[in-house]
């Protein structure tokens, strides 16, 4: 089975009987080797002497005062978020429990170490998936993406690149134009899904969202998988096209423009944002729902914001769906 994702420090856990992630010691290890905790070459002495000590035992406790006594305040903060993250998690037990009571508690992180949690989520819930359309598809749910339309086709390109790219153009126009931009990227299907494997952690894959009905279903299969591994759901989730007719009991905004879109369906209004995704979730257990629901599908909406990103918000999934016990699993 290819590997994907590397990046996700999947392979530095280890499983326990529910096949869930535990905080293993290589996990923490590479996180203090992340650019943003990375101490750079002008860190003050104390700052240094912490991230050596936790190099050495990445479990050691870390007092207040040791954090203060750092001269830089964005280095104390970003040592804080990464801190209650790890002993958050260690507390929790795994990885999914940590960032289930993380949702709950309303807990506010750094996008990017939210967008590594999820990550790190998804590589274990898809774990053995062959299929590039589902795992391109699932990499909207902790990457942003930025949206394209080429003959009338909405394509989705990971944001970050794009930024990239933009950069480039501002710095060196001549050199972008002769590189390709954008238009050099390689748009999933056609016959080039092999050639996603060895580019999974690169994110240079288009995915053509609104041309191919299989990256519609890509995303419906990371959806569904998100739910079972996260909640212990059964279901299926299926892709539709059109918002006509359909009975909006019950939506979840898979992103802030879809919840926008969503509210304004349910009230009769003129959608504020543009549509982008519609998919039907029906639970294979209906005792799962609440009573007045049972038996009636659940909307998934996935709109696409002012600036012409997609942010996804996985963690709609799990508080916005309505369980008869609203408990995560």
């Amino acid at each position: 089975m290819p590997e994907f994702w590397v990046a996700s420090g999947h392979h530095l856990t280890r499983l326990d009987a529910q096949g869930r992630m535990l905080v293993t010691d290589e996990l923490i290890l590479a996180w203090l080797a992340r650019p943003e905790v990375l101490p750079p070459p002008e860190a003050c002495a104390a700052e240094r002497s912490l991230h050596t000590r936790l190099m050495q035992h990445p479990r050691a406790k870390v007092s207040e005062m040791e954090l203060t006594a750092l001269k830089d305040a964005d280095a104390q903060e970003n040592w804080r978020f990464l801190l209650g993250l790890r002993d958050r998690l260690l507390a929790a037990g795994t990885i999914e429990e940590g960032y289930a009571r993380i949702v709950q508690e309303g807990v506010t992180l750094p996008v990017v170490f939210m967008g590594q949690l999820v990550q790190l989520i998804l590589r274990n819930a898809l774990d053995g998936c062959d299929d590039p359309q589902v795992l391109r598809a699932a990499e909207c749910f902790f990457r942003p993406q930025r949206s394209h339309i080429k003959d009338d086709k909405l394509l989705l390109a990971d944001e970050e690149l794009v930024q990239l790219f933009e950069q480039e153009m501002h710095a060196s126009p001549l050199t972008a134009m002769f590189s390709g931009g954008l238009n050099s990227l390689d748009v999933l299907g056609g016959g080039n899904d092999w050639t996603y494997w060895s580019r999974s952690d690169a994110h240079t894959m288009v995915l053509n969202f609104g041309g191919d009905p299989e990256a519609r279903r890509g995303m419906a299969e990371a959806i569904a998988a998100f739910l079972r591994h996260m909640l212990g759901l059964e279901c299926r989730v299926t892709p539709h096209t059109r918002a006509d007719d359909i009975d909006l009991r019950w939506f979840v905004g898979l992103d802030p423009a879809g919840t926008a879109i969503g509210n304004a369906l349910w009230a009769g209004k003129p959608s504020p944002s543009t549509l982008v995704g519609l998919f039907r979730l029906d639970i294979d257990d209906h005792t799962r729902l609440r009573a007045d629901l049972q038996g009636q599908p659940i909307w998934l909406i996935l709109g696409l914001g002012a600036d012409g990103a997609i942010r996804m918000k996985p963690q709609n999934l799990l508080t916005g769906l309505p369980l008869a016990e609203p408990v995560l699993n």
